[in-house]
């Protein structure tokens, strides 16, 4: 193995899991396109590996990537998002109980969010630092503060009532 070998290696250990949760949730717990739009990430990421400027952190890019990756597999699947939506509501009304119900709800309700939004609040989910959200979207720190106030305001007001 080489030297970009054992870099990619590492990364691909590092990120995957963060990777495929910051999918998972673009893709409201799909799993399997979940997996699919992940392994594009890590395709992305071996591709343009030797083109890695040490600009930011190596993790803020692979960030990047996923989120970009994720909404450009939103774009071009709009239509199936939009089925998508419905079958998230019915299945809301299916399940008994209220854990998995609320948890349902709160990704019904994130796909409501802008892409931009969305991709604010699964970056805070995922857990990453406010200033290196706001290096993956492009926003200065004290916007992304004062947006994922609002998301998370928007969110509960929704998982409570439904709407956004």
């Amino acid at each position: 193995m080489g030297k970009a070998d054992n870099l990619f290696e590492e990364l691909y250990q590092t990120n995957y899991p963060k990777v495929i949760r910051v999918c998972l949730g673009y893709v409201n717990g799909d799993e399997d396109l979940a997996k699919d739009l992940a392994q594009e990430v890590f395709i992305k990421v071996w591709e343009h590996l030797p083109t890695f400027r040490n600009e930011a952190a190596i993790s803020t890019w692979v960030y990047r990537i996923t989120v970009n990756t994720c909404l450009l597999q939103l774009r071009v699947k709009n239509r199936i998002r939009i089925e998508r939506l419905d079958k998230i509501g019915a299945a809301i009304e299916d399940v008994h109980s209220s854990d998995e119900n609320q948890l349902k709800r709160l990704y019904a309700c994130i796909l409501k969010l802008s892409e931009e939004n969305k991709a604010i609040i699964l970056l805070e989910l995922e857990g990453l630092p406010q200033k290196e959200i706001a290096t993956i979207t492009g926003l200065s720190h004290e916007l992304v503060r004062v947006r994922l106030h609002r998301i998370k305001n928007s969110l509960t007001n929704c998982v409570k009532n439904e709407n956004i």
